[in-house]
């Protein structure tokens, strides 16, 4: 939607409208190994593409603004997900019927048990196809920090996912 009729607005409505195109879907794709919870990821996607066209003014002119919407979408999942947890801590869970999503398989449930740093990269690099350089942008870490971290989580779901016993 264009606001005003000048020539940049419009032009800043176009670029947006092509950025959120592009990354919506995408950020939904990471968001499913990052939780279950499909309105989570859903309301933290809108939300994060909400702060990016709030300021589209400056996200625009960032060299990577993919890898800032993502980082703002990652730490909505992250500080949701911690008041989850403590809600639950405070809240008994019911017991009875648990409704399972086309989405989960073996792979992304191992996925989700990994700590949040391993989980977070494993979902940019391998479900978002970011290169380690924008993985390590988008989480504000070294370059080196996420290779390790990509490595110790592969090693774990190597062997949480083999069919040997332990």
């Amino acid at each position: 939607m264009i606001l005003s009729a000048t020539p940049t607005d419009a032009r800043a409505a176009i670029d947006f409208d092509q950025f959120f195109l592009e990354h919506h879907t995408r950020l939904i794709a990471c968001g499913t190994a990052l939780t279950r919870d499909t309105e989570r990821i859903r309301d933290a996607a809108q939300e994060a593409l909400a702060r990016a066209f709030r300021d589209w003014s400056k996200v625009s002119l960032l060299d990577h603004p993919g890898a800032w919407v993502r980082r703002v979408f990652v730490n909505l999942l992250i500080d949701e997900g911690r008041r989850d947890s403590r809600r639950r801590a405070r809240v008994p869970v019911p017991q009875g019927h648990i409704d399972v999503s086309p989405s989960d398989s073996p792979l992304l449930d191992a996925i989700r048990r990994l700590p949040t740093r391993q989980r977070t990269a494993i979902a940019l690099h391998y479900i978002d196809d970011l290169s380690v350089d924008d993985v390590a942008r988008v989480m504000g870490i070294a370059t080196g920090t996420v290779k390790a971290t990509l490595h110790h989580a592969r090693a774990w779901l190597a062997v949480e996912l083999s069919e040997e016993p332990r």
